[in-house]
């Protein structure tokens, strides 16, 4: 990818903290100043890096570092009355050097308003790709001071401290508009890479929105049935305090961080609302625990080779499958040559039964 730049605006922030925070704007480039500074060693590649840097519109987790976001638009209004837009649409196409730092330093005012800036230099750009597009691409590029950074000196002295160095290695960036295909601009998006931890973009751009992740799609999914599930069961009684109770030990389940099982549904029910959620969704995961026990194996797996059953009120899980794949670190269970499915379920239904203090409950005491 052959990128050229229009402009280029640098600034560098300075934070004490978070009441002590200031910045300034050093040079402003076009493309002649461009092409012989300094600055193009540190960037060249950076440009395509961040352009071909993939992004799910529903990641597979809820701390991803590069996210889709799309501007928010109020029904019946236009994409310009967006404000986040707008001041990127200015920022492209400002027609001479002054305009693009106007438009930039407005947009460094209000990054400067986010939670927990650090100190770095922010680089705003409008660079053009010309083999696709004949309308620029804007660049938000924010490099965060690196600490104890030294350089080489003399025998001596040995090294050189460096103030205020910066790393091209963890650019964080926003691209403007997003480019989901080689040659499709998608003007409705962007796209941002950050720290997964951080959310100084997401802070900054207030009036742009983010599709939700997998898991939390998922979640909406599984809470729609359930809520269908307590519609149906109370159908005939609509109005019974038994409903509204229910409901709200549903809401309390849902909002807690370890779930037990709670014994609602039967397989066929569970596998049918599997299904519909795997159609879209093939590769979701499913993850528990059993006492100590961590499992891990895809949703669609549950009826075909994951079983979940109850003995002597106990709970038993049963995985089969064809062979075992051992890791790092021998064992005996290596060696071992496996007994009859049907032992294994004598000595299980034979197994005298301790009393648990877990809590667990039949249909009757379950915690919903």
């Amino acid at each position: 990818m052959d990128f050229s730049v229009q402009y280029l605006s640098f600034f560098v922030i300075q934070t004490e903290d978070q009441a002590n925070k200031s910045f300034r704007h050093y040079q402003t480039l076009d493309r002649e100043a461009y092409e012989t500074s300094e600055l193009k060693k540190f960037l060249d590649g950076e440009f395509a890096r961040i352009v071909k840097r993939k992004a799910e519109r529903n990641p597979l987790t809820e701390q991803v570092p590069t996210k889709v976001g799309r501007f928010i638009v109020e029904p019946g209004f236009e994409l310009a009355g967006n404000p986040n837009y707008a001041l990127f649409q200015r920022i492209r196409f400002a027609g001479n050097p002054q305009d693009f730092l106007y438009a930039s330093d407005e947009l460094v005012r209000a990054y400067m308003d986010t939670s927990s800036v650090r100190g770095g230099a922010l680089i705003v750009t409008a660079a053009k790709l010309s083999k696709w597009f004949d309308d620029p691409i804007l660049f938000v590029m924010k490099c965060d001071f690196e600490p104890k950074i030294a350089t080489i000196a003399d025998e001596k002295s040995l090294v050189r401290h460096v103030d205020m160095a910066i790393s091209a290695k963890n650019i964080k960036a926003i691209q403007y508009p997003h480019i989901p295909e080689e040659g499709m601009l998608e003007e409705w998006e962007l796209k941002l890479h950050q720290s997964s931890h951080a959310r100084y973009f997401e802070d900054f751009l207030k009036f742009v929105s983010y599709e939700p992740s997998v898991p939390e799609l998922v979640n909406q999914q599984v809470m729609d049935m359930v809520q269908n599930y307590i519609e149906e069961k109370w159908q005939a009684e609509p109005a019974h305090e038994g409903k509204q109770r229910e409901a709200e030990e549903i809401e309390l389940w849902a909002a807690s961080e370890q779930r037990e099982l709670q014994q609602k549904w039967s397989p066929e029910q569970v596998v049918e609302a599997a299904t519909r959620i795997t159609e879209y969704q093939p590769e979701l995961e499913l993850k528990f625990k059993l006492d100590g026990v961590s499992v891990r194996a895809l949703l669609s797996d549950y009826g075909q080779s994951v079983h979940v059953a109850q003995l002597n009120g106990r709970y038993v899980l049963l995985i089969e499958g064809d062979s075992f794949q051992f890791e790092k670190g021998f064992s005996p269970v290596e060696l071992l040559h496996p007994e009859s499915f049907e032992d294994v379920a004598k000595k299980l239904i034979e197994k005298p039964h301790t009393p648990s203090d877990s809590g667990r409950g039949g249909d009757d005491g379950v915690p919903w």
